[in-house]
């Protein structure tokens, strides 16, 4: 039997045809006051791995620097990386989507795109998207070549697979942050364990998801490769046909994370005068979470808070936590 990879499953809340806000998700990260310090991440390149994009959404516009379909839709055109499912397109605006006077901003408004689609429609069930191994294995080895800053990937599959696992440890040795989604097989319970692939592998930053009361989302995974955790409830972002909508799931928590590198990147690169390796961008990555008291399983080191090495200068380490985040 064929192994696939999937899209992690998500809700869909609500569609709409305009929007013009902040999402919660990019404001509970802190990501505006990062950018009040001239940090939008300028001069970072993410890949996203996912179901394509539409390119021609007015909040994408010049966001995008290339593409490239590993799919079998459109007759497996490689210049193809039309969205079909909406999934990716949502993945990038909350990304990056740029600053307007309309529409939704991402995370990192001034980081660029590279579509990397990856996963295609489901011949059984075109509303479904589905993917081989083997497509995200040269996704991944397109965008080590590419020479990109971030691979962010909201998709997972049941099992292990060793090219899949060789290719994100080569693009980790490059100095590649690669960032993937906890899974949404959670049933609640702190004691069990559920993994989902690529996001359990030990050298990705797996990501959970809270609501917006700051409670670990009833869907999301839990196991001890649980980094941290971001907004995966409720997100407002871009869709296919100029369009919106808000999803739930790690999915969304997933460029939340991605996007908040790409700032952490342009930020240290400026702090220390040279770029950061992997593990040293990893180590300022959990230095901007705050532990909410959830078991660790859960919620990793915490939630992604991007002001947190503010907040300890400021208040110190016994005052910031769990505590002073339900004071806040």
């Amino acid at each position: 039997m064929e192994r696939k990879m999937k899209l992690l499953p998500y809700e869909t809340i609500r569609t709409t045809d305009s929007a013009s806000e902040v999402p919660d998700g990019v404001q509970v990260v802190q990501a505006p006051s990062i950018w009040r310090e001239g940090m939008k991440g300028k001069g970072m390149t993410i890949a996203v791995l996912d179901t394509g994009c539409d390119r021609s959404h007015p909040d994408l516009q010049g966001q995008i620097i290339g593409g490239r379909n590993f799919t079998t839709d459109d007759g497996g055109d490689p210049r193809n990386y039309s969205d079909y499912h909406g999934h990716g397109t949502h993945v990038a605006g909350t990304i990056a989507a740029r600053e307007s006077n309309s529409g939704v901003t991402g995370v990192a408004p001034q980081a660029k795109l590279l579509v990397l689609k990856v996963l295609g429609q489901d011949p059984a069930n075109p509303k479904r998207a589905t993917g081989r191994y083997e497509w995200i294995v040269e996704g991944i080895q397109y965008a080590i070549k590419r020479k990109v800053d971030i691979i962010s990937m909201s998709l997972g599959g049941p099992s292990r697979h060793k090219g899949l696992h060789e290719s994100i440890q080569k693009a980790v040795a490059q100095n590649i942050l690669v960032v993937c989604a906890a899974g949404n097989d959670g049933d609640g319970d702190e004691s069990t364990d559920e993994y989902t692939y690529p996001g359990a592998y030990n050298e990705v930053i797996s990501v959970g998801a809270i609501g917006k009361n700051r409670n670990i989302s009833r869907f999301t995974n839990s196991n001890n490769e649980v980094d941290l955790v971001a907004p995966g409830e409720e997100v407002i972002s871009t869709v296919p046909n100029g369009k919106y909508a808000s999803f739930s799931g790690t999915s969304m928590a997933t460029p939340h994370v991605a996007g908040a590198l790409a700032l952490i990147k342009q930020q240290t690169k400026e702090q220390f005068d040279r770029s950061l390796s992997e593990p040293e961008l990893y180590a300022q990555l959990i230095k901007r979470t705050v532990p909410l008291g959830h078991a660790k399983s859960l919620e990793g080191n915490g939630l992604l808070y991007l002001t947190t090495p503010y907040l300890l200068s400021r208040f110190g380490q016994s005052d910031v936590g769990a505590s002073w985040f339900r004071r806040w």
